[in-house]
């Protein structure tokens, strides 16, 4: 992979174009099945964009620092998750800090929710499921009218946080709300570019793995393959895990042969996340101690995921 470079003087576009090139070609990569992992390269931009203006070999006249800072809080917001998602969440959180702060600094909302709900999905990754509760409840009460897709995004986090705390009805409700949200868009304002990702698919997913973490394998089975039909690349293989998880656990083999032999070919080639293969790691021990489970497919879990 090419590293990321800003010449100096920038070009004849400016310096905060230059910079959002950049997160948008790291964006690009860490989309593509198989590539690398952009985390170093990610955070390597960063440091040098902050290097460049800490040094004053970039200056920032009123006009354009804050657009300067804008793009540099995306950057570092591109470094945190790709940190994140390759299971490097120390190195992460120096780069997210760097994020909010700027974002703040420059007035960008938009990177400022963002950074937030990456430090919910933190938080909830780690199994620190009430902080990422609280985190989420803050945002949804205390922003102001959210544009509706980026009010669902915290919806969804919020009914993660509340489906391994609280009472299931209260996820069960934010959920809802969340899919009413993106059904029906609204025009309180535009809604924020980050926020392209969450779809019902993506809902789908995230309710079938706060069934699955239950134990309510029958519940997540059919919300899960609907959220894994979109393939196994990226992050997103991680809801295709979870259904083999649940599909082992319900006994229903040969549906769990059939996802078992494309999604572990697609991991050995490299087209997952570090989160995604330390997931099916995991499934794969657990299915690997199932009783009464068909020896054919008990030699294809044994086989090596990469």
């Amino acid at each position: 992979m090419d590293e990321p470079a800003f010449p100096f003087p920038p070009p004849s576009g400016g310096l905060a174009p230059a910079i959002r090139g950049v997160s948008r070609r790291l964006i690009r990569l860490d989309n593509v099945p198989g590539a690398p992992s952009v985390a170093g390269p990610a955070a390597r931009a960063f440091r040098q964009v902050h290097a460049l203006c800490a040094a004053g070999r970039a200056p920032l006249p009123p006009r354009y620092a804050r657009e300067v800072r804008a793009a540099a809080a995306e950057l570092a917001g591109v470094a945190g998750w790709a940190l994140f998602d390759a299971e490097r969440h120390a190195a992460a959180v120096p780069f997210n800090r760097a994020a909010l702060a700027l974002a703040r600094r420059a007035g960008d909302r938009d990177t400022e929710l963002l950074t937030l709900q990456n430090a919910a999905l933190r938080s909830e990754w780690l199994g620190g499921h009430r902080s990422a509760l609280a985190l989420a409840r803050a945002v949804l009460v205390a922003a102001g009218p959210l544009p509706p897709r980026a009010e669902a995004v915290f919806l969804v986090r919020a009914a993660q946080g509340a489906a391994a705390t609280g009472p299931r009805w209260e996820a069960e409700r934010a959920f809802a709300r969340a899919r009413a949200l993106l059904a029906w868009g609204g025009g309180r304002r535009p809604e924020p570019p980050w926020a392209w990702w969450l779809t019902e698919q993506e809902i789908d997913g995230q309710q079938g793995g706060a069934y699955q973490a239950a134990g309510e394998w029958r519940l997540a089975i059919p919300l899960l393959r609907r959220a894994a039909g979109g393939g196994h690349a990226g992050y997103r293989g991680i809801f295709a895990v979870r259904l083999l998880d649940c599909l082992l656990s319900a006994g229903a083999w040969r549906e769990a042969e059939e996802v078992a032999a494309e999604l572990i070919p697609a991991v050995a080639r490299g087209a997952s996340s570090a989160r995604t293969r330390r997931l099916l790691a995991a499934a794969l021990g657990r299915g690997d101690r199932l009783p009464g489970m068909p020896p054919g497919l008990r030699d294809l879990l044994r086989r090596p995921a990469g």
